[in-house]
């Protein structure tokens, strides 16, 4: 069960704190590009990156004293499962224009980039601080975090150039950056011997 919180309490979050790093959220896109197994292109690459980082554009609601809870606040809408899947479906549209609608190829680019989205409220639902994730907004506006919360809240922005950016950091790397490692490569060696194993 997941623990949660409607996001009411001012004070709580500040401009100093509220996700993991940009650079973990890229290395997510990365690790599951390289797990994805598709064909891949300096687009695939780009795109990928860019839905995995995208979410946090919400962090201008901090300059525009948008309402905490809102759903325009950080890790409200842009977080949600709803913006995965419409960006998912809009980065298909416009950026594989070659690929048919509704063919395998183009539910299996939409899915993808769909996860990769996602992943970027799923990692911030492991941090120990910030607002929780609205998970189904515009329906719901709860915010949400999962029952264990490993992952050090990072700074945001030249906030994470200090020494506790380099805390965090080294949080992100044990929580997520070795275990994607590990992932990625137990995928890669198993398609590496998949053809022995026949």
């Amino acid at each position: 069960m997941w623990a949660s919180t409607v996001d009411r309490c001012a004070g709580n979050v500040a401009i100093s704190s509220g996700m993991p790093s940009v650079f973990t959220h890229a290395f997510a896109g990365f690790a599951l590009g390289k797990a994805a197994g598709m064909k891949r292109s300096v687009r695939f690459w780009l795109l990928s990156l860019l839905c995995a980082v995208v979410p946090d554009v919400d962090v201008i609601s901090f300059y525009f004293g948008t309402e905490r809870g809102s759903m325009f606040a950080h890790r409200g809408i842009t977080h949600s499962l709803t913006f995965a899947l419409l960006l998912a479906l809009l980065v298909v549209w416009l950026g594989f224009r070659e690929t048919k609608p509704f063919t395998k190829r183009w539910w299996t680019l939409s899915a993808y980039f769909f996860i990769v989205t996602a992943s970027h409220g799923l990692l911030d639902a492991l941090t120990n601080g910030g607002a929780g994730v609205a998970f189904f907004a515009p329906f719901d506006s709860t915010r949400y975090f999962f029952p264990w919360r490993p992952i050090e809240v990072s700074p945001i922005g030249l906030g994470f150039f200090s020494q506790r950016g380099m805390e965090v950091f080294w949080s992100e790397f044990v929580w997520v950056w070795i275990p994607a490692s590990v992932i990625v490569g137990l995928v890669l060696l198993y398609r590496r011997l998949r053809p022995l194993l026949k």
